[in-house]
Protein backbone atom coordinates (compact mmCIF):
# COMPACT_ATOMS: atom_id res chain seq x y z
CA UNK A 1 0.00 0.00 0.00
CA UNK A 2 2.82 2.66 0.75
CA UNK A 3 4.50 1.41 -2.26
CA UNK A 4 1.38 2.56 -4.42
CA UNK A 5 0.82 5.82 -2.11
CA UNK A 6 4.30 6.79 -3.17
CA UNK A 7 4.49 6.16 -6.80
CA UNK A 8 1.17 7.91 -6.74
CA UNK A 9 2.63 10.73 -4.99
CA UNK A 10 5.58 10.76 -7.23
CA UNK A 11 3.29 10.71 -10.51
CA UNK A 12 1.61 14.13 -8.85
CA UNK A 13 4.57 15.68 -8.35
CA UNK A 14 5.80 15.50 -11.96
CA UNK A 15 2.72 15.92 -13.51
CA UNK A 16 1.89 19.07 -12.10
CA UNK A 17 5.66 20.41 -12.26
CA UNK A 18 6.04 23.53 -10.10
CA UNK A 19 5.91 27.10 -12.33
CA UNK A 20 8.36 30.61 -10.80
CA UNK A 21 6.71 33.44 -12.07
CA UNK A 22 9.14 36.28 -11.13
CA UNK A 23 11.85 36.52 -13.67
CA UNK A 24 14.09 38.72 -11.98
CA UNK A 25 16.11 37.85 -8.03
CA UNK A 26 15.44 41.21 -7.08
CA UNK A 27 12.52 41.40 -3.90
CA UNK A 28 10.74 44.36 -3.30
CA UNK A 29 10.61 46.00 0.17
CA UNK A 30 7.38 45.76 2.71
CA UNK A 31 5.59 49.61 2.27
CA UNK A 32 5.39 50.26 5.70
CA UNK A 33 2.32 52.65 6.38
CA UNK A 34 0.00 53.37 3.84
CA UNK A 35 -1.64 56.41 2.40
CA UNK A 36 -4.91 56.76 4.87
CA UNK A 37 -3.10 55.66 8.26
CA UNK A 38 -2.47 57.64 11.22
CA UNK A 39 0.84 56.92 10.80
CA UNK A 40 1.39 57.87 7.06
CA UNK A 41 2.24 61.41 7.70
CA UNK A 42 4.89 60.81 10.63
CA UNK A 43 6.46 58.11 8.58
CA UNK A 44 6.87 60.54 5.80
CA UNK A 45 8.75 63.02 7.96
CA UNK A 46 10.43 60.00 9.47
CA UNK A 47 11.37 58.93 5.89
CA UNK A 48 13.01 62.42 5.30
CA UNK A 49 14.92 62.60 8.63
CA UNK A 50 16.64 59.22 7.46
CA UNK A 51 17.51 60.34 4.42
CA UNK A 52 20.39 62.25 5.86
CA UNK A 53 21.59 58.92 8.66
CA UNK A 54 22.40 57.54 5.15
CA UNK A 55 25.53 59.46 3.81
CA UNK A 56 28.05 58.26 1.75
CA UNK A 57 27.60 57.38 -2.23
CA UNK A 58 26.85 53.99 -1.65
CA UNK A 59 24.55 54.69 1.28
CA UNK A 60 22.45 56.94 -0.91
CA UNK A 61 22.10 54.76 -3.48
CA UNK A 62 20.75 51.26 -1.41
CA UNK A 63 18.31 54.37 0.68
CA UNK A 64 17.00 55.45 -2.75
CA UNK A 65 16.32 52.35 -4.26
CA UNK A 66 14.58 50.90 -0.73
CA UNK A 67 12.59 53.94 -1.17
CA UNK A 68 12.02 53.54 -5.12
CA UNK A 69 10.78 49.91 -4.08
CA UNK A 70 9.03 50.88 -1.51
CA UNK A 71 6.56 52.80 -3.52
CA UNK A 72 6.37 51.04 -6.05
CA UNK A 73 4.92 48.09 -3.81
CA UNK A 74 2.83 51.25 -2.70
CA UNK A 75 1.91 52.13 -5.55
CA UNK A 76 0.87 48.57 -7.12
CA UNK A 77 -1.18 48.01 -3.91
CA UNK A 78 -3.21 51.56 -4.26
CA UNK A 79 -3.99 50.84 -7.88
CA UNK A 80 -5.36 47.25 -6.24
CA UNK A 81 -7.58 48.69 -4.66
CA UNK A 82 -8.58 51.13 -7.27
CA UNK A 83 -7.09 54.51 -5.46
CA UNK A 84 -5.90 55.64 -8.95
CA UNK A 85 -5.11 59.22 -7.63
CA UNK A 86 -2.74 58.12 -4.52
CA UNK A 87 -1.47 54.85 -7.16
CA UNK A 88 -0.29 57.74 -9.46
CA UNK A 89 1.82 59.39 -6.93
CA UNK A 90 3.70 56.90 -5.39
CA UNK A 91 4.63 55.90 -8.49
CA UNK A 92 5.80 59.35 -9.57
CA UNK A 93 7.93 59.09 -6.29
CA UNK A 94 9.03 56.11 -7.04
CA UNK A 95 10.44 56.86 -10.38
CA UNK A 96 11.85 60.05 -8.67
CA UNK A 97 14.01 57.76 -5.71
CA UNK A 98 14.75 54.99 -8.90
CA UNK A 99 16.70 58.21 -10.60
CA UNK A 100 18.84 59.56 -7.72
CA UNK A 101 20.55 55.57 -7.88
CA UNK A 102 22.76 56.49 -10.43
CA UNK A 103 24.09 59.45 -9.39
CA UNK A 104 25.41 58.14 -6.23
CA UNK A 105 27.67 55.36 -8.25
CA UNK A 106 28.49 57.60 -10.52
CA UNK A 107 30.08 59.63 -8.10
CA UNK A 108 31.54 56.32 -5.63
CA UNK A 109 33.21 55.50 -9.47
CA UNK A 110 34.53 58.54 -9.77
CA UNK A 111 36.78 58.26 -6.29
CA UNK A 112 37.46 54.95 -7.54
CA UNK A 113 35.42 52.72 -6.28
CA UNK A 114 34.34 49.51 -7.34
CA UNK A 115 30.46 49.91 -8.61
CA UNK A 116 30.00 46.77 -10.55
CA UNK A 117 28.50 44.93 -8.05
CA UNK A 118 25.69 47.51 -7.21
CA UNK A 119 25.28 47.63 -10.92
CA UNK A 120 24.33 44.19 -11.13
CA UNK A 121 21.87 44.81 -8.31
CA UNK A 122 20.39 47.87 -10.36
CA UNK A 123 19.84 46.13 -12.95
CA UNK A 124 17.77 43.23 -11.35
CA UNK A 125 16.35 46.49 -9.24
CA UNK A 126 15.11 47.78 -12.60
CA UNK A 127 14.10 44.09 -13.90
CA UNK A 128 11.69 43.83 -11.18
CA UNK A 129 10.33 47.31 -11.33
CA UNK A 130 9.85 46.68 -14.86
CA UNK A 131 8.06 43.26 -14.42
CA UNK A 132 5.64 45.02 -12.28
CA UNK A 133 4.91 48.52 -13.96
CA UNK A 134 4.04 46.31 -17.13
CA UNK A 135 1.73 44.12 -14.92
CA UNK A 136 -0.23 47.03 -13.40
CA UNK A 137 -0.28 48.81 -17.20
CA UNK A 138 -2.57 45.62 -18.24
CA UNK A 139 -4.51 45.74 -15.23
CA UNK A 140 -5.44 49.46 -14.78
CA UNK A 141 -7.38 51.66 -17.54
CA UNK A 142 -5.34 53.92 -19.52
CA UNK A 143 -7.14 56.49 -18.34
CA UNK A 144 -9.18 58.11 -15.57
CA UNK A 145 -11.33 60.85 -14.66
CA UNK A 146 -10.45 62.03 -10.98
CA UNK A 147 -13.44 63.85 -9.73
CA UNK A 148 -13.15 65.45 -6.21
CA UNK A 149 -15.90 66.37 -4.32
CA UNK A 150 -15.86 69.94 -4.64
CA UNK A 151 -13.01 70.85 -7.25
CA UNK A 152 -12.56 70.25 -11.24
CA UNK A 153 -12.17 66.92 -12.58
CA UNK A 154 -9.02 65.83 -13.93
CA UNK A 155 -7.73 63.29 -16.41
CA UNK A 156 -4.64 61.51 -14.95
CA UNK A 157 -3.04 59.39 -18.12
CA UNK A 158 -2.09 56.31 -16.77
CA UNK A 159 -0.86 54.31 -19.69
CA UNK A 160 1.33 56.99 -20.05
CA UNK A 161 3.11 57.45 -16.62
CA UNK A 162 3.44 53.48 -16.79
CA UNK A 163 5.40 54.02 -19.75
CA UNK A 164 7.38 57.02 -18.50
CA UNK A 165 8.21 54.83 -15.28
CA UNK A 166 9.25 52.33 -17.45
CA UNK A 167 11.53 53.97 -19.49
CA UNK A 168 12.95 55.56 -16.44
CA UNK A 169 13.93 52.16 -15.26
CA UNK A 170 15.36 50.73 -19.22
CA UNK A 171 18.41 52.84 -18.77
CA UNK A 172 19.74 51.09 -16.15
CA UNK A 173 19.50 47.32 -17.69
Amino acid sequence: MRHKLFLLFFFVILAFPFQSYASSSYVLPYPGSMPGSFSYKPHLLFEKVLEYWYFGNFSQFEYNLKESGKYLVEAKTLFDYQQYLLGYSALKKSDNYFERTKPSLIKAKSEGKDISRNLLILSNAAEKHIEVIEKLKKENPEEFNWQPEKTKASLLNLKSQFDASVEVRKKYL
